[in-house]
Protein backbone atom coordinates (compact mmCIF):
# COMPACT_ATOMS: atom_id res chain seq x y z
CA UNK A 1 0.00 0.00 0.00
CA UNK A 2 1.51 3.88 -1.02
CA UNK A 3 1.59 6.30 1.59
CA UNK A 4 0.40 9.91 0.71
CA UNK A 5 3.01 12.52 1.74
CA UNK A 6 2.46 16.52 2.05
CA UNK A 7 4.40 19.34 3.66
CA UNK A 8 4.50 22.63 3.49
CA UNK A 9 7.52 24.53 1.85
CA UNK A 10 6.70 27.76 4.37
CA UNK A 11 7.02 25.03 7.29
CA UNK A 12 10.57 23.84 6.44
CA UNK A 13 12.12 20.58 8.78
CA UNK A 14 15.68 22.61 8.54
CA UNK A 15 16.78 25.95 7.42
CA UNK A 16 20.41 26.16 6.62
CA UNK A 17 21.51 29.63 6.33
CA UNK A 18 24.94 30.56 4.98
CA UNK A 19 26.46 33.82 3.62
CA UNK A 20 23.80 35.64 1.12
CA UNK A 21 21.61 33.01 1.59
CA UNK A 22 19.49 30.06 2.76
CA UNK A 23 18.26 26.98 2.40
CA UNK A 24 14.46 25.85 3.23
CA UNK A 25 14.77 21.70 3.46
CA UNK A 26 12.09 19.05 3.90
CA UNK A 27 12.22 15.79 3.52
CA UNK A 28 9.48 13.51 1.87
CA UNK A 29 10.11 9.66 1.90
CA UNK A 30 13.32 9.52 0.88
CA UNK A 31 13.92 13.07 -1.30
CA UNK A 32 14.55 15.80 0.27
CA UNK A 33 12.94 19.26 -1.55
CA UNK A 34 14.92 22.40 -1.02
CA UNK A 35 14.19 26.04 -1.86
CA UNK A 36 17.27 27.62 -2.25
CA UNK A 37 17.62 31.48 -2.16
CA UNK A 38 20.73 33.06 -3.34
CA UNK A 39 20.90 36.97 -2.90
CA UNK A 40 22.82 39.34 -5.25
CA UNK A 41 26.90 38.40 -4.55
CA UNK A 42 26.24 35.09 -3.63
CA UNK A 43 28.97 32.86 -4.78
CA UNK A 44 28.64 28.88 -3.67
CA UNK A 45 32.92 29.08 -3.20
CA UNK A 46 32.92 31.86 -1.38
CA UNK A 47 29.69 31.24 0.43
CA UNK A 48 28.79 27.44 1.54
CA UNK A 49 32.15 26.02 0.66
CA UNK A 50 33.59 27.27 3.69
CA UNK A 51 30.62 25.00 5.13
CA UNK A 52 30.99 21.94 2.63
CA UNK A 53 35.15 21.98 2.80
CA UNK A 54 35.26 20.38 -0.62
CA UNK A 55 36.78 22.33 -3.14
CA UNK A 56 33.40 22.63 -5.32
CA UNK A 57 29.79 21.40 -4.98
CA UNK A 58 29.61 17.47 -4.38
CA UNK A 59 25.82 17.81 -4.31
CA UNK A 60 23.75 16.23 -7.62
CA UNK A 61 20.76 19.02 -7.93
CA UNK A 62 18.01 18.47 -9.64
CA UNK A 63 16.46 22.04 -9.77
CA UNK A 64 13.88 24.56 -10.86
CA UNK A 65 14.51 28.18 -11.41
CA UNK A 66 11.37 30.43 -9.79
CA UNK A 67 13.26 33.68 -10.07
CA UNK A 68 16.94 34.97 -10.84
CA UNK A 69 19.95 33.34 -12.49
CA UNK A 70 22.69 31.38 -11.81
CA UNK A 71 26.12 30.61 -13.71
CA UNK A 72 26.88 27.28 -13.21
CA UNK A 73 30.89 26.07 -14.31
CA UNK A 74 31.12 22.79 -14.00
CA UNK A 75 35.00 21.55 -13.12
CA UNK A 76 35.57 20.30 -16.17
CA UNK A 77 35.51 23.70 -17.10
CA UNK A 78 31.67 23.38 -19.17
CA UNK A 79 29.77 26.42 -18.32
CA UNK A 80 25.88 27.24 -18.13
CA UNK A 81 23.42 29.77 -17.37
CA UNK A 82 20.26 28.67 -16.13
CA UNK A 83 17.20 31.18 -15.71
CA UNK A 84 13.75 31.45 -15.11
CA UNK A 85 11.43 28.93 -16.10
CA UNK A 86 14.45 26.38 -16.52
CA UNK A 87 14.95 22.94 -15.26
CA UNK A 88 18.32 21.72 -14.83
CA UNK A 89 19.78 18.56 -13.86
CA UNK A 90 23.64 19.18 -12.18
CA UNK A 91 26.09 16.58 -11.54
CA UNK A 92 28.18 16.90 -8.64
CA UNK A 93 31.13 18.76 -9.14
CA UNK A 94 30.80 22.67 -9.77
CA UNK A 95 30.06 26.07 -8.70
CA UNK A 96 27.64 28.62 -9.30
CA UNK A 97 26.77 32.39 -8.52
CA UNK A 98 24.19 34.98 -8.62
CA UNK A 99 24.35 36.95 -12.32
CA UNK A 100 21.16 39.04 -11.52
CA UNK A 101 20.13 42.02 -9.82
CA UNK A 102 17.73 39.93 -7.93
CA UNK A 103 17.84 36.71 -5.21
CA UNK A 104 17.79 33.58 -7.98
CA UNK A 105 15.29 31.13 -5.79
CA UNK A 106 15.33 27.98 -6.83
CA UNK A 107 13.98 24.84 -6.31
CA UNK A 108 16.09 21.19 -5.85
CA UNK A 109 14.09 17.68 -5.67
CA UNK A 110 16.86 15.13 -5.51
CA UNK A 111 17.87 12.81 -2.41
CA UNK A 112 21.12 14.92 -1.97
CA UNK A 113 19.88 17.99 -1.06
CA UNK A 114 19.67 16.42 2.40
CA UNK A 115 23.58 17.24 2.37
CA UNK A 116 23.41 20.81 0.86
CA UNK A 117 24.96 23.45 3.21
CA UNK A 118 26.36 20.46 5.64
CA UNK A 119 30.14 19.17 6.05
CA UNK A 120 31.10 16.95 3.66
CA UNK A 121 30.47 13.21 5.07
CA UNK A 122 27.81 14.64 7.48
Amino acid sequence: MSSFLKKNIDKADDVRTFDKGHLDAIALGDVTFGRAVFEPGWKWSECVKPIAGTDSCMVHHNGFVVSGSLHIVMDDGAEHDVNPGDLFICPPGHDAWVTSDEPCIAYDFSPAAANYAKPAGG
